[in-house]
């Protein structure tokens, strides 16, 4: 379930995406403001490709026990030519066939260099950092 959320994420398919989620789904980016509610989270997706964004994903790592799935991926976030790519865990809770809680954790300073990077990139195509082979 939460690599089928991931990838519909990732085809642009946030219908599917979030049809995977609890009513009451809490999403946490360690750091930044948390955001509970599935409509919350479907409003911020809406924005997010109506802006044009796109995100890839890249699982390393998927591991589950009980009610807990853990990731350990690549993203990277997309607009136009631009292209961060990014290390990220992600803890998962699942319960009744519904995600409820999301939560990422990344490294600020990996984020920095790959956005660094990706504007970098946009003049020296060659300095873009290719996506990972996933699980």
């Amino acid at each position: 379930m939460v690599e089928r959320f991931l990838r519909g994420f990732a085809a642009g398919d946030a219908e599917t995406a979030i049809s995977l989620l609890a009513e009451d789904i809490v999403y946490e980016n360690v750091s930044l403001p948390t955001i509970r509610g599935r409509r919350a989270v479907e409003q911020g997706a809406a924005k997010f490709f109506q802006r044009g964004l796109g995100f890839e994903v890249a699982i390393h790592r998927i591991a589950a026990e009980g009610t807990t799935v853990i990731t350990e991926r690549t993203d990277a976030l997309t607009w136009g030519r631009f292209r961060s790519q990014f290390w990220v865990c992600g803890v998962f809770e699942v319960r009744d066939g519904q995600i409820t809680l999301w939560r990422d954790y990344f490294d600020w300073a990996n984020v920095t260099v790959a956005t660094l990077r990706g504007v970098a990139a946009m003049l020296v195509p060659s300095l873009q950092s290719r996506m990972p082979v996933s699980i």
